[in-house]
């Protein structure tokens, strides 16, 4: 019988969609170690997000629910909710993270339980998200009496809208030292420095790491190395401010946007390719601590990107389409003959499924049930994948904000349910003929399948309601009003 790991690795990125991958077919060069280590790995090509964006795909993540079971005013990880590093935690191991600056991962929302070492990198009560900040600067105070009268006359909103970007890009030119400097997050180099030299102290035992890579996240500002890696070493910073500044414009079209697409899709690849080489960094000095044979390692995203796809940006809940849900996902185990997998596998399984390959059993609370006896015997499971979010929650920290109406996916097979219960809308889509999600079945389509997804949507509704936690959601509750009476008392200070 194979030997089980003996520590575990678990490296989750931010916005890395799956067709960006290159051991999931895509052209462009971004994961050249990844793809290397695909040949010795389980690859999944089609993990699906339990959720998105981050708040809502990390607790399916490290604690195998889903991230509106405990009401959809709840945000992050609950107090003494069961996580992978709580139960590895009472097993012995030693246990760390390293999340690079986002603020919906930080010990504000409960994701520094059980690890010994946790190290998020944001500054103490900083809410804010810097993409946000970068937009809501975008037009100063000073001008807003100005850009609300120019508004009122017909044409002349647009003329002042370009003057004025114009005249913001001319008076940031001399502002500009490097891409270094204007980037919002750690970038993976720095994330990974820390984790080795925890890894240099701790690797004599059984640990659990766990590591949040940003750098494809927005505003794209890659390191110059990996611009050089994908063949656009002539970029400089300069140029890269001006096409994150255009990405975000919200006064204009997507047709106007298109133009910059390519440029903009080229940065974000190159945070890709960082990442990919700071993986590998990694990897080698596991290898020189002769422990990669000894672990598990598992590499992941909490959700993908869009770059017009569907007329849209980034990753708003406005939509649960494949850019945004559909995630790479490898597992490497020693000593396990690589295989790839079609089915779709939902990260709700995860947590208990890598538990599984230690040889521990997952905590009854976990909604998720474990994949690795199918996954190691070849025999695939055609399981039914849920996702949700709550749409239109661009920033749960305001708590208001978390209460509107729900989007749910449901897929099994090649075929997607998506409800919005915002909208009213249900559409069908058959991903084998339409994988683009462009052309909705009628209703007069595939009708068993329709209802068989549309009966899955209630039951997954009612269990989420009937399995409810209400001593969890009482402590997170709780745990918002004293971190919001602490910041108000702060900023009153």
């Amino acid at each position: 019988m194979t030997k089980a790991p003996s520590s575990l690795i678990l490296i989750t990125v931010d916005c890395l969609r799956a067709d960006h991958a290159g051991f999931l077919g895509y052209k462009r060069p971004t994961t050249p170690f990844l793809d290397s280590l695909a040949e010795q790995s389980f690859v999944f090509r089609n993990a699906i997000t339990a959720g998105a964006p981050t708040y809502y795909s990390l607790p399916a993540i490290l604690a195998s629910r889903y991230p509106l079971a405990l009401g959809r005013d709840v945000l992050g990880i609950a107090p003494d909710e069961n996580t992978i590093a709580s139960v590895l935690k009472e097993y012995g191991f030693q246990t760390a993270a390293f999340t690079g600056a986002n603020p919906y991962l930080s010990a504000r929302c409960g994701y520094d339980q059980s690890f010994d070492c946790f190290r998020d990198f944001l500054n103490a009560g900083n809410l804010e998200f810097p993409a946000d900040a970068v937009e809501h600067g975008f037009r100063n105070r000073a001008n807003q009496a100005i850009d609300i009268a120019c508004h009122t006359v017909a044409g002349l909103g647009k003329v002042y809208d370009e003057l004025y970007f114009q005249y913001c890009q001319r008076g940031s030119s001399h502002s500009c030292d490097g891409l270094d400097s204007l980037r919002r997050f750690p970038s993976a180099d720095v994330i990974v420095d820390h984790a080795i030299a925890w890894l240099n102290e701790n690797s004599g035992s059984p640990f659990f790491l766990w590591l949040h890579l940003m750098d494809p996240h927005a505003p794209y500002y890659p390191k110059m190395e990996a611009l050089e890696g994908m063949g656009c070493g002539n970029v400089d910073a300069q140029q890269a401010r001006y096409l994150n500044s255009f990405w975000i414009r919200s006064d204009i079209g997507p047709a106007r946007l298109r133009r910059k697409r390519e440029q903009v899709t080229a940065l974000y690849d190159a945070g890709i390719r960082w990442v990919d080489s700071q993986i590998r960094r990694l990897t080698e000095r596991l290898v020189e601590l002769n422990v990669l044979e000894k672990c598990a390692l598992a590499v992941t995203a909490d959700h993908g990107e869009e770059f017009l796809d569907h007329g849209g940006r980034f990753h708003a809940p406005l939509k649960l389409t494949e850019e945004l849900i559909h995630v790479p996902l490898l597992l490497c185990v020693p000593r396990m003959r690589s295989r790839e997998l079609a089915a779709p596998f939902s990260l709700i399984d995860l947590a208990p499924t890598l538990l599984d390959t230690l040889g521990f059993p997952a905590p009854a609370s976990f909604r998720g049930r474990s994949r690795w006896e199918q996954i190691a015997s070849g025999q695939e499971r055609d399981t039914v994948v849920f996702t949700e979010c709550v749409h239109g929650c661009n920033n749960p920290f305001h708590s208001e904000n978390r209460v509107a109406p729900r989007i749910l996916a449901v897929r099994k097979g090649h075929f997607k349910l998506v409800v919005n219960f915002s909208s009213q809308a249900e559409l069908l889509f058959d991903l084998e003929s339409d994988p683009a999600e462009n052309r909705p079945l009628d209703d007069q389509e595939a009708k068993p399948i329709r209802l068989e997804l549309l009966n899955h949507a209630r039951k997954h509704l009612a269990e989420s309601q009937k399995s409810r936690d209400f001593d969890q959601r009482l402590g997170s509750q709780l745990r918002d009003l004293r971190m919001e009476w602490a910041h108000s008392t702060a900023n009153t200070n």
